[in-house]
């Protein structure tokens, strides 16, 4: 099987928040997927340089409707596919034990997702996102 990882990030955010939902979706991926970081590697100088993800990862535009559909739809009926989420329950807090309260209190419905990541079987990702288009 051959596989792809994306994101998909609300295009409407500012630019901050953009940036930070990508920061937050890449660290969990690198947490989460074995291999996706590279070994160190050197320059010609033999200055080192540490390793950086070994698979592209095209980022997506969205918008808040896009990606909770996407999202349900991926949670319901892919489970092969690793999803990472971002919502409002977690950039609305400062800590991690915050986040675990607030996200506790909100229902699937309550949540609004800033970006999504993706990664699993290429065709089936491409299936799910082959309409959305880069984030520019």
């Amino acid at each position: 099987m051959e596989s792809k990882c994306v994101m998909v990030i609300d295009s409407e955010l500012p630019t901050g928040l953009i940036a930070n939902t990508g920061a937050v979706l890449a660290l969990t991926l690198g947490h989460q997927l074995q291999g996706i970081i590279g070994p160190k590697v050197y320059d010609a100088d033999g200055t080192p340089h540490e390793g950086i993800t070994t698979t592209p990862i095209p980022i997506l535009k969205g918008n808040k409707t896009t990606i909770k559909t996407l999202r349900d739809v991926i949670h319901t009926d892919h489970p092969d596919l690793l999803l990472i989420d971002f919502s409002n329950a977690a950039q609305t807090t400062k800590n991690y034990e915050d986040y675990t309260q607030k996200i506790a209190q909100f229902t699937k419905n309550d949540l609004q997702y800033l970006g999504i990541a993706i990664y699993g079987d290429k065709k089936t990702v491409n299936k799910l996102t082959g309409s959305l288009g880069l984030l520019r």
